[in-house]
């Protein structure tokens, strides 16, 4: 589970995302990062006994740096407001779809995952395997395990299409999956859940959830 003091840190942060303060509190933010490293490693080993893609990563594969990229925002607080780790083969840096854990309180933590923004060709296979596969996809997203956890995908400005793709027709019943630009569910998690002893349970059934479809969008991914 997530430590209070953990907590404390990333709420302080918020109020004091400047050099010094985070100099002067290194130490807390060091306990914090190795509570959390430690809750993703948890994670990593028991989820990788049912999706071996996982086996060979660590931590350090998937967790993001706290330190922001300012150069091109307007926004110049140097450091995150939050932990995160993006869990999949090859880690972060991969472009396959995978499994994510957002922590920061105050209500905004989560967890799930899928494939977020992919390039022009990955786009492409993604949609025909929908299209191709319809009924498949549709019985991923319509299984009660999923629509309990998740609901739906996300949708909305910036993650859908306005109209319907180059190539496919209006009255597609795949329509709506195939004007997405990603793939992604979430489940909120309350800074209470965090704080828990069954954390880690409720993490891993999110992840068991959601990881046909992961399978499905990898699948695509992999088709020549």
């Amino acid at each position: 589970m997530i430590q209070p003091a953990t907590l404390r840190f990333i709420k302080e942060l918020t109020k004091n995302n400047h050099k010094d303060w985070f100099d002067e509190h290194r130490k807390q933010y060091e306990t914090a990062k190795q509570n959390f490293r430690e809750l993703v490693e948890l994670i990593i080993r028991e989820h990788s006994k049912k999706d071996s893609s996982l086996a060979a990563l660590s931590s350090k594969d998937c967790m993001f740096r706290i330190n922001r990229d300012v150069r091109f925002s307007k926004n110049k607080a140097p450091y995150k407001t939050n932990f995160g780790a993006s869990i999949q083969a090859g880690g972060k840096k991969s472009m396959l779809a995978g499994y994510y854990f957002h922590l920061e309180p105050g209500g905004k933590s989560f967890v799930g995952g899928g494939l977020y923004m992919p390039e022009a060709a990955q786009l492409q296979k993604v949609r025909q395997e929908i299209d191709y596969n319809w009924k498949e996809f549709a019985g991923i997203l319509q299984a009660k395990p999923f629509v309990k956890t998740y609901g739906s995908l996300e949708k909305g400005e910036g993650i859908s299409l306005t109209r319907e793709p180059k190539g496919y027709e209006k009255d597609n019943p795949a329509i709506e999956m195939l004007k997405l630009k990603s793939w992604v569910a979430t489940a909120p998690l309350s800074d209470k859940q965090l704080t828990q002893a069954d954390l880690p349970k409720i993490i891993l059934h999110s992840f068991s959830v959601l990881q046909p479809l992961l399978v499905f969008l990898n699948r695509s991914l992999a088709d020549e």
